[in-house]
């Protein structure tokens, strides 16, 4: 069977470029700046943490955690971006001896990946410092980037777009307007998503290029796997969500009875399934593009699998 042909949009490509150029930061210069976290003050707003629905925890233990819980976010960001870049890496050959403005935007993309992982990296350090010993991280990166990239590249594309998308809304919507924030995290993630933004673009028009290469059953295969990388991320999520939630336990400086506990582990899961699954799945603009790629009866095997983790 003929391989499909697919126009490579050149100018978004060139767009994605001058805008990596524009956005360029480094990480000590212009995020850091020698500053270290300050435990008085939240992490993660309330619109991701949900600790607003924790009626149980004191004002103070709110804010805990939220540190908490803003640590796990950094450090998952630096797990997934391990798998990201070695798919763009993977993509990058496509393109070799062909479209070198693509080629181009897609080893920029791969730079950027690389100074996320290590700012991820010296957040996690920094947070180290300022927190009780104990805390863990379950998912070892290189593990589950393995398990990641043993499945379909569509798939893997599809998850990657649905991870860019929220980590603009994240920032947009909950991050950059909570002014109780420190001030040190806001800029994380503001840089963060400053290049974010190209890196979705990306990832679109990528995921398009491998569509239009596949069968019908090839395709319908991806949305399986692309199924079961969202069920392999709940279950990251779910013993992360346990990890935390003994670690709280453990360090908050009070006794918390077991109705608590089980309580405080649930609302975990279920601030860590908005997080990273959940607010991507219902982006606008990843429900446009996925639409357009698969049928309604793929959509509804997607809804159904999502609809468990409500």
């Amino acid at each position: 069977m003929q391989t499909a042909v697919h126009h490579i949009d050149g100018d978004r490509f060139a767009r994605c470029i001058a805008t990596s150029k524009r956005v360029r930061w480094d990480i000590d210069d212009d995020v850091i700046r020698g500053r270290v976290f300050d435990t008085e003050q939240k992490y993660l707003p309330d619109g991701l943490s949900q600790v607003d629905q924790m009626g149980y925890l004191s004002t103070a233990e709110k804010r805990y955690m939220s540190q908490i819980q803003g640590r796990t976010y950094a450090n998952l960001f630096g797990l997934v971006e391990r798998f990201i870049n070695a798919k763009v890496l993977e993509l990058s050959r496509d393109h070799w001896f062909g479209d070198q403005t693509a080629l181009e935007a897609l080893v920029r993309f791969s730079d950027e990946e690389l100074k996320h992982q290590e700012l991820f990296r010296r957040i996690e350090r920094m947070t180290a410092a300022a927190m009780p010993h104990g805390y863990r991280l379950v998912a070892d990166p290189d593990e589950v980037a393995g398990v990641v990239l043993g499945k379909s590249t569509w798939s893997v594309l599809a998850l990657t777009l649905h991870i860019e998308l929220f980590t603009q809304l994240h920032y947009r919507e909950s991050i950059d307007p909570d002014d109780d924030l420190s001030a040190l995290f806001k800029d994380v993630f503001l840089f963060h998503w400053k290049e974010e933004n190209q890196h979705a673009i990306v990832d679109e028009l990528e995921w398009r290029r491998i569509d239009a290469t596949l069968r019908a059953e090839e395709r319908d295969k991806a949305v399986d796997d692309f199924i079961e990388l969202v069920g392999a991320v709940d279950g990251i999520l779910q013993a992360q969500a346990g990890e935390d939630a003994r670690y709280f336990v453990e360090t908050c400086g009070r006794q918390l009875g077991a109705e608590e506990r089980r309580a405080l582990e649930a609302a975990v899961l279920k601030a860590y399934r908005w997080q990273y699954i959940i607010s991507g799945a219902q982006h606008p603009h990843f429900v446009k593009v996925l639409s357009s790629l698969i049928t309604e009866a793929q959509g509804g095997r997607i809804m159904s699998a999502l609809a468990t983790l409500q």
